[in-house]
């Protein structure tokens, strides 16, 4: 068998135009800020010790867990420092190629679909549930990393397998997203940030509000979700401009509803983040 573990890319950005998938053995070479892509992500966890943050929410993997991200949920993994060793498969979809398979009555993105009744971002099934989607999965990899004839059609029809195993095991789970730390303040400062987003949201503002020090909360919202207040509050603002401009609002329209003070802001910060200007983002329908 065709030796399948390839060599850890930082990039977050896809160059496929329908999928990559990628088998990954060892530590990061890198850190991963806090970050969101305009693709759907499933992520088997094999072995090691990591977390996987999901809006400011912390999740614990054990072997098998499978997690899921959808283009709108910012997130993060971080190894912890006992870990020794980390494997796992992380594929990437592109969201129209993934619609485009799609048929009426069976929409394979349902699974990301976070308005989705008992939505979760990780599944934790049981060995009989798991070795079905595990095959499909190790099998995509392996005719990924292969030169086998007919390459391209054989990956099409187990990814399409794949992704009907994993709607289906979505659909008979009830599991609930795990929440460690549930009462901690700081997924009440981003729950109440990712509501009020298109507001003057400022350290102050928010220190006052839940009647902590500057100090404090920046010191644990660093250390909670791995970025400043700053930061988190732009990504978030980001994020939903990108779907409002794809959804066909006006580079004006998304900036002030995003909670940016002028266009001029908007303008610099989109391109300091994304190497391209609004506009130019939505005419060329480039993925960033």
């Amino acid at each position: 068998m065709k030796n399948t573990i390839q060599h850890f890319d930082p990039r977050q950005v896809m160059n496929s135009d329908t999928f990559e998938v990628f088998h990954y053995k060892g530590l990061l070479p890198v850190d991963i800020d806090v970050h969101h892509h305009d693709f759907y992500e499933v992520y088997l966890f094999i072995k090691g010790s990591a977390e996987y943050w999901i809006e400011g929410r912390r999740v614990t993997m054990a072997p098998g867990d499978l997690i899921l991200i959808n283009p709108t949920e910012l997130h993060r993994s971080v190894i912890l420092p006992e870990a020794t060793d980390y494997e796992r498969i992380v594929l990437w979809i592109n969201k129209d190629y993934l619609h485009s398979l799609s048929e009426n009555g069976t929409n394979l993105a349902k699974c990301f679909e976070s308005s989705r009744e008992n939505h979760t971002n990780r599944l934790r099934p049981n060995g009989a549930a798991l070795s079905p989607i595990a095959a499909k999965l190790s099998s995509l990899v392996e005719e990924y990393c292969s030169d086998s004839w007919g390459k391209s059609v054989c990956l099409e029809a187990i990814f399409i397998q794949f992704m009907v195993e994993l709607n289906r095991l979505c659909e008979a789970s009830s599991q609930k997203l795990q929440k460690e730390d549930e009462d901690s303040f700081i997924l009440k400062v981003l729950k109440y940030i990712n509501e009020n987003y298109s507001e003057d949201l400022t350290l102050d503002l928010l220190a006052g509000l839940f009647f902590v020090s500057k100090y404090h909360l920046s010191h644990v919202f660093r250390r909670e979700v791995g970025v400043s207040v700053y930061r988190y509050i732009m990504l978030k603002r980001l994020m939903v401009a990108k779907e409002l401009l794809l959804s066909g609002a006006t580079a004006g329209e998304a900036a002030y509803a995003c909670g940016f003070g002028d266009y001029a802001g908007f303008w610099r910060a989109f391109r300091a983040e994304y190497g391209i200007s609004p506009k130019k983002f939505v005419s060329g329908n480039v993925s960033i």
